[in-house]
């Protein structure tokens, strides 16, 4: 199991945190993996520096797609962007 660290923007830090957001889209940038923990540090965009917050999840799934995979024409996409939602 790896332990990724990446940056988060206060607004999201919080819902993560408290539990509430249960997911995480990002750039497929790097290698994550199912049960690998994601630390994500709190990252202040206006001041370009890290709080000191941070938090530790496990990620329970990951799901990759490009955009050509996706179910709905590009054009819709680009339009009206895609939304993710997380369940209970």
């Amino acid at each position: 199991m790896t332990v990724i660290k990446k940056k988060i923007w206060p607004e999201y830090f919080e819902a993560v945190a408290s539990g509430k957001k249960k997911f995480e889209l990002r750039l497929n940038d790097f290698d994550v993996h199912e049960g690998d923990t994601l630390v994500l540090e709190e990252w202040d965009p206006k001041t370009k520096q890290y709080t000191g917050r941070k938090t530790e999840k496990r990620v329970s799934y990951v799901g990759k797609f490009k955009i050509d995979q996706l179910f709905w024409p590009e054009e819709e996409i680009k339009e009206k962007g895609v939304q993710i939602i997380s369940l209970e």
